[in-house]
């Protein structure tokens, strides 16, 4: 049987599951035979080929199935966060599309990204699980040179599509963030070193918008007003999730965030024009006036 086959069996068998939550071996047998001819090929499988593609598909996707001997059906095990689990089929979901790319060129549309930096990924968290300190050079977007760096890699963060690195500086002892993208010429060094003891990401942005770090003691109090519309795609999307809901009817979604008032914010609210209308604090609307005046003088 060739990988492809196999491949595409291993993505069934995770699809019936995610749909069903719960399947017989049976139950999975007479779906994989469907999905033979509705594809063309054999993608039936033997009980010994089944444990075998279990234990695959824990291994490659991270995605455990077990079996529960009492109702006698096989589940996913949700050992993970949510976010991770859910990320994790997302990825699955773009690499099953991907896969029919060819043969649907004029029907499947991607973005022509630039890299985010992922090929780091694997390189970078290994680093940080070993408690190993990495060099790399550096590029700053309002400096031509780069600068070389050596830090104690702690955390790696995704925000907008983009991945950084948060690392503590071995000479100042400052927790620093650094784009994946504008990371090169990595290097793993032989130096140990010990996470600081009140380091915890999580913690320290949970109030943030973003990788910003906060720029106050306090988080702030922000009341939001978007036109209807723009209220559907709010609520399917939370901007934070410190996000609660005040109004929601035919003329406004009015939202509460407890929130730092930091530039990834701010211009994450500028990105929705004349849908939002800031209703406190005053500090965030002095801003957005300000942003918008010097934005019409350019005209």
């Amino acid at each position: 049987m060739s990988q492809r086959q196999t491949t595409s069996r291993h993505n069934l068998i995770i699809n019936k599951l995610r749909r069903q939550k719960r399947a017989t071996f049976k139950d999975i047998c007479d779906y994989l035979e469907c999905e033979s001819n509705f594809q063309g090929e054999d993608l039936t499988i033997s009980k010994r080929t089944f444990s075998r593609d279990i234990s695959e598909i824990g291994e490659i996707y991270g995605i455990y199935i077990k079996f529960d001997f009492s109702a006698g059906n096989y589940f996913i095990e949700d050992d993970l966060s949510d976010t991770i689990v859910n990320r994790r089929l997302e990825a699955l979901d773009i690499f099953n599309a991907l896969r029919i790319k060819e043969r649907q060129e004029k029907n499947l549309f991607l973005d022509n990204r630039q890299s985010s930096g992922t090929e780091q990924l694997f390189s970078l968290l290994n680093a940080i699980n070993n408690k190993l300190q990495i060099s790399f050079e550096y590029q700053i977007f309002y400096h031509k040179d780069k600068f070389a760096k050596t830090v104690k890699p702690l955390a790696i963060k995704e925000f907008k599509y983009r991945w950084y690195l948060f690392a503590q500086s071995i000479h100042s002892g400052k927790v620093k963030c650094y784009g994946l993208d504008r990371l090169s010429n990595l290097e793993i060094l032989h130096s140990n070193f010990e996470t600081p003891a009140d380091f915890n990401l999580n913690e320290h942005l949970h109030y943030s918008f973003g990788i910003m770090s906060p720029n106050a003691d306090q988080p702030s109090e922000v009341i939001l007003s978007f036109e209807p519309l723009q209220g559907q795609y709010i609520k399917s999307l939370p901007l934070h999730h410190t996000q609660q809901i005040l109004a929601d009817n035919e003329t406004e979604l009015r939202i509460s965030l407890s929130i730092y008032l930091t530039h990834d914010l701010i211009m994450e609210l500028l990105s929705y024009g004349s849908t939002l209308k800031v209703i406190q604090p005053q500090q965030l609307i002095d801003t957005l006036k300000a942003t918008y005046e010097n934005a019409l003088r350019k005209y």
